[in-house]
């Protein structure tokens, strides 16, 4: 890959390589700027993400655009109530020779779609979130390591919720972000709707591969950052913790419970990113609370409350702010 003569000019490149992603996925992808720029952010930071939106609204060709640009191996995986954990992992069979040996599953990939991740009971998601925390997984005793960079971004239906199993909140704290995709402007369905009932086809070009991704993952954590922007960011934390010095009265009087130290590392290392991928090298507030809501909003919980009064997670982390 590409050597640069300081970080300073790796800064530069990465801003211009962002720049050049988000033109290479318009072509296929229509909107969703914010969508975009939070997944490149959490694959920047060596984060996992969880996408959350009505059917229809081009998850799975935004994933698959995103790793294309990124000449990643993509994999999606549609999880059902009966998809077993061997069924990710992989599991051992015995060839011809009477020889056991390993057939990978589909997690071996840069990026796996978790497709509809809550449909699957709990032991199939735990195998998936062991192995996005350990980036291995362990069959009869040997271990085998996942291929780098690697990347989960599972999806969720909001509707029809009858018959799902819901991450836990532990096992929520592991995705970095949580993305919720909105429905298209009217314009931008109208360019949808002209793009996918042509016989047209747009070819998307490789902007970054794996080494300079890597690289630029340990930018991002290179980057300086001074004190009062970490504390703000502990600080907006603590603010949504109930019965916790320093929670602010949106807290007590509308949330169950409040964020992890998880959350104040991901806020950090977000702006972090939030900063070089819009030309900056080093973060301020405003880049803290430019990634808020999507590292908080599945870290909260509201309590009886908040739901009675129809006030939603978005709006109390915007009185937060």
């Amino acid at each position: 890959m590409t050597k640069f003569a300081s970080d300073v000019e790796a800064a530069d490149a990465l801003a211009s390589a962002y720049k050049n992603l988000k033109s290479e996925i318009s072509k296929v992808v229509v909107g969703q700027e914010d969508v975009v720029q939070q997944i490149l952010t959490a694959i920047f930071c060596h984060g996992h993400s969880l996408l959350v939106g009505v059917p229809g609204l081009a998850k799975t060709l935004l994933v698959q655009t995103i790793a294309t640009s990124l000449e990643l191996q993509f994999k999606r995986v549609q999880f059902t109530p009966d998809l077993m954990p061997s069924d990710i992992v992989g599991a051992e069979t015995m060839d011809k020779e009477r020889n056991f040996k390993f057939v990978r599953g589909p997690i071996f990939a840069n990026i796996v779609l978790a497709d509809e991740i809550n449909r699957t009971p709990p032991k199939t998601q735990a195998a998936l979130l062991e192995a996005m925390q350990e980036y291995a997984v362990t069959i009869a005793g040997q271990r085998y390591e996942l291929p780098r960079p690697f990347f989960v971004l599972a999806t969720q239906n909001p509707i029809e919720q009858e018959g799902t199993y819901p991450l836990p909140e532990a096992q929520l704290d592991r995705f970095m972000f949580n993305i919720q995709l909105t429905y298209p402007s009217f314009r931008e369905e109208v360019e949808v709707v002209k793009n996918t009932t042509s016989d047209e086809s747009r070819q998307v070009n490789k902007v970054l591969n794996a080494d300079e991704i890597a690289y630029f993952q340990h930018l991002v954590r290179r980057v300086s950052i001074v004190d009062n922007v970490i504390e703000y960011a502990v600080g907006l934390v603590n603010k949504t913790r109930p019965g916790v010095a320093g929670a602010s009265a949106v807290a007590t009087e509308f949330l169950e419970w409040g964020a992890g130290p998880r959350a104040s590392q991901f806020l950090v290392l977000g702006a972090k990113c939030h900063a070089l991928l819009h030309g900056k090298y080093s973060p301020d507030i405003d880049d803290v609370r430019a990634i808020a809501k999507p590292v908080l909003r599945h870290r909260i919980v509201r309590n009886f409350k908040a739901e009675a009064e129809g006030i939603s997670v978005d709006e109390l982390i915007e009185r937060l702010i």
